[in-house]
């Protein structure tokens, strides 16, 4: 099965954690092959996969050695002549780390002239993506920051799904309603709202009310072992079957987005 979903949402809603969690669902399929991305450049992912911290992981970004091979050009350089099609198909299965049946890649960040430079670091990681979403029959899983940067309109429009995660309280139509024009600008068609860290109804109803011209495409509970695995420093869910039934059910949704 080929899915591609990119997960957005402000700091603090638990993004991460829910993008793990999808990750780690899918992934209990044996049959699907799972890549996850960390697209954020407060990367942490990994530790939401269970994936040791002794364990090194090496941004594509900071493989300046690659860059230079792969583009012509030295990381960090600013104009000049470089690749702008480099060959990124091999860095999937280099570069990654796997747990589970998911295959994590931590993208990193342009250290130099800002999120839409034109240098060799940014073309690979644009490159990369575009090879993933468009080229690549696994199931793609994308934490991205509010920015979705790492995305381009070439790519974009083969994303299934735009995934905002909000919290119960009204400051969250505010973050939905930024990201959903990023996602849009950029050419995503479907843009869907998850609420977590829900308590009830009464929750569920506050997140309705505050969204009510977006699409809710489920909600999940508070739960103590999310907070007891974050204080403790582990993955939620150790045996991802005992995560809540809601999770599952917002999986099935997504698997059936592109039938």
């Amino acid at each position: 099965m080929s899915l591609k979903i990119a997960i957005g949402g402000k700091g603090g809603v638990g993004k991460t954690t829910v993008t793990s969690l999808i990750a780690r669902c899918l992934a209990a399929n044996e049959k699907n092959k799972v890549i996850a991305i960390d697209a954020d450049p407060v990367a942490n992912l990994a530790a939401g996969l269970g994936i040791s911290e002794e364990e090194p992981i090496v941004p594509i970004s900071g493989l300046t050695e690659l860059i230079e091979e792969r583009t012509g050009a030295k990381a960090g350089t600013m104009g000049g002549f470089f690749s702008l099609n480099p060959k990124v198909d091999d860095i999937p299965d280099r570069f990654s780390l796997t747990r589970d049946n998911v295959r994590l890649l931590v993208m990193g960040t342009v250290q130099s002239g800002g999120s839409g430079c034109i240098c060799p670091e940014s073309t690979i990681l644009k490159a990369l993506m575009n090879h993933l979403v468009l080229f690549r029959d696994d199931i793609v899983v994308m934490d991205m920051e509010a920015g979705v940067e790492h995305l381009g309109r070439a790519t974009s429009g083969s994303v299934d799904a735009l995934i905002i995660v909000v919290n119960p309280g009204a400051r969250s139509r505010v973050a939905a309603e930024k990201i959903r024009k990023l996602g849009k600008d950029i050419g995503i068609q479907k843009v869907l709202v998850l609420g977590n860290r829900v308590k009830g109804p009464e929750d569920e109803e506050l997140i309705r009310k505050t969204l009510p011209d977006f699409e809710i495409l489920g909600f999940l509970p508070e739960h103590p072992e999310v907070v007891a695995s974050d204080r403790e420093g582990r993955r939620p869910f150790e045996d991802i079957n005992d995560a809540p039934k809601e999770l599952f059910a917002i999986v099935k949704q997504l698997e059936n987005l592109n039938k």
